[in-house]
């Protein structure tokens, strides 16, 4: 086989291979519920759920919302040991929702159940 021809062809596989990881770090995971920034307004409102806001500890001081507790993503595996209950209510918040879709799915495989992510995250929220 022409060596270029082979070299063509891995290049399209990994092409796609990174393709298809970069979906699934956007796509919601199913069973997780998204809800837009109106929607979080109520559940505020409730006060029954556990509220996460999983970006850096930088951007959490620069703005957050009352009542979330800062747990960035890359400390949520030993943070599920803190929750209290699989079955509450967890409420997701990130910059733009990926990496809230990514904690989903983290805590998913732990074995928490009743999960919802903010669509859009942080820049979705109107401050005004």
């Amino acid at each position: 086989m022409n060596p270029e021809i082979v070299i063509e062809l891995v290049l399209l596989a990994v092409i796609f291979g990174f393709g298809f990881y970069m979906l699934r770090k956007i796509i919601p995971s199913k069973a997780v519920k998204q809800i837009r920034g109106e929607e979080l307004q109520e559940i505020l409102k409730s006060d029954h759920a556990i509220l996460i806001d999983v970006r850096k500890q930088s951007q959490f001081a620069q703005f957050h919302i009352k009542g979330f507790k800062n747990i960035p993503l890359s400390q949520i595996k030993k943070a599920t040991a803190e929750l209290p209950d699989k079955n509450i209510e967890i409420v997701i918040m990130s910059q733009t929702g990926s990496a809230g879709n990514e904690a989903c799915k983290r805590l998913k495989r732990r074995g928490f159940t009743n999960l919802t992510n903010v669509q859009g995250g942080m820049s979705s929220i109107d401050t005004n």
